[in-house]
């Protein structure tokens, strides 16, 4: 009886020490926020769940949009045993640990597994791979949660053999709904909330997050606004990746590699990325700059941002942080030049201006006779046949002379 009591005890604590955010999951299909195309009525997700004919599936969607949330409901609708694995911390001995534990429940228990994998865009292809006899056999039910699409980050073996589920980002309005349920008891100053939903971009994880710790330093429970300012800045929600900050913070990033600053760069490089801002789009942004800021004046940039950004895609953060590191600074250091960008801002100018020019006769393809008799290809100097430069015109009639390179180095 004692024992049954401290263990009660201990389960109270517990709960009470999970991260709001926790405390806060629904556990019924009618509390999820959102993803009422998937789960709401007469809907093909909830169809599958209540006919306890659950496939093996793929969750994707941006953060906080509730998949794990909605993987744990699953489980327990359908009375499974739930098994969770982040892709980031496991490995295939997780897997086949999970799986023998699998094979004990059906065996001994009649009772199916649900595998989540957090995350299973980090498995590489072995740890993918072996999972696959498994979901085939039927001893698991798996569910793998992902930011990235699966059609790229999932092999094609495992993927074929799942149902993808597209989650939606949750709008302002939803996350607004799960704020007002969990600051009960708590007295917000009016804006509070909706401020919080809005800065949010659709996570509800975050958003959690950021109203503990503004009611955790409120003094009476009462959330200002200069509160929360200080809670958001602490749980990276100030920078909204799709506001003003985010737009300020990239050209910041830009300006100072076209300064030449590697200090400045690395922490503009740093504030986004510390945010939790896409590494990708990061990586985008300097593979552009290589050649729009830098080009032929060190053509190797263009090789160092591409190679960051394929680094970036396959290992992600945080360890791709280095790599982007070492990109900045590389472009940063290296001599610019914008002759390739001006050239074609030029080019792109006169073809607007004179859309069909023509392309002379001597320069066109002749692959028919009757081609041939029209004059294509006719006084054509095959330029290997000739010492030296060639006297031939390339661009069209109207635009002969044209000089669109120009280059130049500072």
């Amino acid at each position: 009886m004692a024992q049954t009591l401290f263990g009660y005890d201990a389960e109270k604590r517990r709960n009470q020490l999970k991260p709001l955010a926790d405390r806060m999951r629904p556990v019924l299909l009618e509390e999820v926020a959102g993803q009422q195309h998937l789960v709401g009525p007469g809907k093909p997700l909830r169809l599958l769940i209540e006919q306890d004919q659950v496939p093996s599936m793929i969750f994707w969607g941006p953060p906080g949009s509730g998949k794990t949330t909605l993987a744990r409901i699953i489980a327990a609708m359908t009375k499974s045993s739930f098994v969770e694995l982040s892709a980031v911390m496991s490995g295939v001995t997780d897997i086949r640990l999970a799986v023998k534990n699998a094979e004990n429940d059906f065996q001994y228990r009649n009772q199916k597994t649900i595998l989540f994998i957090d995350e299973i865009h980090r498995f590489n292809k072995a740890q993918q791979d072996a999972l696959l006899p498994y979901v085939e056999n039927g001893t698991i039910t798996l569910i793998g949660a992902t930011t990235e699409n699966p059609s790229f980050e999932v092999i094609s073996a495992l993927l074929s053999r799942s149902k993808v589920f597209v989650f939606q980002k949750l709008s302002m309005d939803d996350v607004l709904g799960v704020l007002k349920r969990a600051a009960q008891g708590m007295t917000p100053d009016e804006g509070v909330l909706e401020s919080l939903a809005s800065m949010a971009d659709g996570d509800a994880r975050h958003a959690l997050n950021a109203l503990e710790l503004a009611s955790k330093v409120a003094k009476d429970g009462r959330i200002s606004m200069q509160i929360l300012k200080e809670a958001l800045q602490r749980t990276h929600l100030l920078y909204d990746k799709g506001g003003e900050e985010h737009y300020n913070i990239i050209s910041a990033l830009h300006k100072s590699m076209r300064g030449s600053d590697p200090d400045a760069s690395l922490y503009w490089l740093g504030r986004m990325l510390e945010a939790g801002d896409d590494p990708l789009y990061v990586a985008r942004r300097m593979v552009r700059f290589a050649s729009e800021d830098i080009g032929l004046a060190d053509p190797q940039a263009l090789v160092q941002a591409m190679a960051a950004y394929q680094a970036a895609h396959a290992l992600g953060m945080p360890e791709c942080n280095v790599h982007l590191a070492q990109a900045a600074v590389y472009l940063a250091l290296a001599p610019k030049s914008n002759a390739l960008y001006e050239a074609y801002a030029e080019v792109a100018s006169d073809i607007r201006e004179r859309p069909n020019d023509p392309v002379p006769l001597h320069i066109r393809n002749a692959p028919t006779s009757l081609m041939k008799n029209l004059g294509y290809g006719k006084g054509y100097k095959y330029n290997p046949d000739f010492e030296g430069p060639v006297d031939q015109d390339y661009l069209p009639e109207g635009l002969k002379g044209k000089t669109y390179w120009k280059p130049k180095l500072r």
